[in-house]
């Protein structure tokens, strides 16, 4: 990458500047190269003489000029300068930045791909919601954010496999057992309760009623062991197809369903407690099983297998992760989980080193609760179901590509509110109409360009001087930085930052510069700068997981 190149150049000039006297002999810092946040100090930007102070102990405007002096600049750029506190400036050279424009088209639709990835395999495993019930709008969040990590990761050249981990056994889904043949019995006109601890939805009386109609009364004539069994089969698969409609719905769409229940029936979950068992990590105490947790630094221990002889949650993820690292060999694996799964990244940090492998190569993500508004708003009830607003609700309101911006538009770690107004607005105020009104501005022109049979293929890209069009470039070469960035950090809300400053770049251009002119040189200069900014905007949206609307 280019700020790579920028930051080799100091190092080998600083290198320079200590062999020959000039600077203090010592370890160089980390060196960081930035986008200054005046475009007029140029394109990139290093801190370092402010880092070497210290070291050196001399001023930073010092220490600049004289890495300066000894800094052989890459041929991309035009001039460096000095500014305070103790920054050194980089400009590109115009005419390396008008050529970008010939390269972005060239490349097309693999513009922004990178190699970072080569050779290596990530697993993303998100939403993985307990099929008990309808997904929410957290649960959107999620499944927005790991979507798009997924498109990112392919992009940057990792293999990446989605997956959803179906917790298909355990304490809830007794309790969505047990509800939903109570709900089936009380349509029959049984008077009996449901379990305290239940599921209350309407969701429930919903599917007990599709139930009832489509097998009709044979369930209440059957043992009642065999009768749950039977309905908890069917809900579950109701559940999960409607599970599986809304993420379809929100353009998500995953390469593996796994099964809690397999963990038990491949025999993952005992060969993960037997090596945790042979590296003594394993102990009896109060009539159940441990992880000793507090062997690895953690503050306590952890229980594996109740009193009453069932693994707890925390055994089934052991013997998950045991199942991707050591069984399915994932290099790396991202987990993404709800703001309520805080507390267990530590230890599941810790029982991985414990199985032997590098804790470092499990990444959780987590993701913090979405509050729904509607103007002032905060919603807090459906409209329907009495129970929390749905995904699908939200989706059938301000449709896919509003609530894949929204969900992406703050850092997983943020709380971020969603105004359902806001989102439906057809006019600037609403970021994802503005982005997309770009793209549909764009194909606008293209369509003039072809209907008046102006072939712009030869165009003269030197004759993209004016600032405009300089700014606009200098945006659209940001895409493969911004892939590195989201790929390295797993940080995907730089991509929706990104694509309202370039749609803010790209309509300022459109103000100031007549792409279709009587000028059929300049004309033909400037349709290959708009069909560029095409390619990235299409590529950001793409990364999104948006659509690239051709009218608006």
């Amino acid at each position: 990458m280019f700020k790579q190149k920028i930051a080799d150049c100091l190092q080998e000039a600083v290198a320079k500047a200590q062999q020959e006297g000039s600077l203090a002999p010592g370890t160089l810092p980390e060196i960081t190269i930035e986008h200054p946040q005046n475009p007029s100090h140029g394109d990139f930007a290093s801190n370092l003489p402010l880092k070497l102070a210290r070291i050196t102990r001399m001023p930073p405007l010092v220490i600049a000029e004289k890495i300066l002096e000894k800094m052989s600049l890459p041929s991309e750029i035009d001039h460096a300068t000095t500014a305070p506190p103790g920054f050194i400036n980089f400009t590109l050279r115009n005419e390396w930045l008008i050529k970008q424009v010939e390269a972005i088209l060239a490349a097309a639709d693999s513009y922004g791909n990178l190699t970072l990835g080569t050779g290596k395999n990530i697993q993303i495993e998100f939403v993985s919601v307990n099929p008990t019930g309808p997904l929410h709008v957290g649960h959107g969040r999620g499944a927005v954010l790991g979507s798009t990590l997924a498109n990112v990761l392919s992009t940057a050249g990792y293999l990446v496999e989605k997956e959803y981990y179906l917790n298909d056994i355990g304490n809830q889904i007794e309790l969505f057992s047990h509800s939903l043949y109570v709900r089936y019995l009380q349509y029959f006109g049984k008077k009996i309760d449901m379990p305290p601890d239940g599921y209350y939805g309407n969701y429930m009386i919903d599917m007990a009623k599709e139930i009832a109609e489509e097998h009709g009364d044979k369930f209440l004539n059957m043992p009642q062991k065999e009768a749950i069994e039977a309905i908890t089969e069917i809900g579950l698969n109701k559940i999960i197809n409607n599970i599986k409609g809304d993420l379809h719905l929100l353009n998500v769409e995953f390469d593996e369903w796994f099964s809690e229940k397999s963990l038990y029936e491949g025999e993952q979950y005992n060969k993960a407690m037997a090596l945790l068992e042979s590296g003594n990590y394993v102990a009896k105490k109060e009539n159940a099983v441990w992880f000793e947790s507090s062997l690895l630094g953690e503050d306590k221990d952890n229980v594996l297998v109740r009193s009453n002889g069932s693994p707890t949650y925390f055994a089934s993820d052991i013997a998950y992760h045991y199942n991707k690292f050591m069984e399915r060999n994932f290099d790396t694996v991202i987990d993404i989980w709800g703001a309520d799964h805080q507390g267990h990244v530590p230890r599941m940090k810790a029982v991985i080193k414990a199985i032997g492998q590098d804790p470092e190569r499990l990444k959780v993500i987590i993701c913090q609760l979405v509050t729904l508004h509607r103007g002032k708003e905060m919603l807090k009830i459906s409209k329907r179901s009495g129970d929390l607003i749905t995904l699908r609700e939200v989706i059938d309101e301000v449709g896919t590509d509003a609530c894949r911006f929204f969900f992406l538009s703050r850092s997983a770690d943020s709380q971020m509110d969603f105004d359902l107004e806001l989102a439906k607005k057809q006019s600037a105020d609403n970021p994802v109409y503005y982005v997309q009104y770009a793209h549909a501005r764009i194909a606008s022109i293209i369509r003039l360009a072809r209907e008046r049979e102006i072939d712009y293929s030869q165009g003269d890209v030197s004759l993209l001087s004016t600032e405009p069009e300089l700014t606009l470039i200098r945006h659209l070469i940001m895409l493969p930085e911004i892939v590195e960035r989201v790929a390295i950090n797993l940080e995907p809300h730089h991509l929706p930052y990104y694509a309202q400053a370039l749609a803010t770049v790209f309509h300022s251009f459109y103000k100031q510069c007549r792409v279709v002119s009587q000028d059929e040189a300049l004309t033909q200069a400037r349709l290959k700068l708009v069909r560029a900014t095409q390619i990235v905007l299409a590529k950001v949206l793409y990364l999104m997981g948006m659509t690239t609307p051709e009218r608006m």
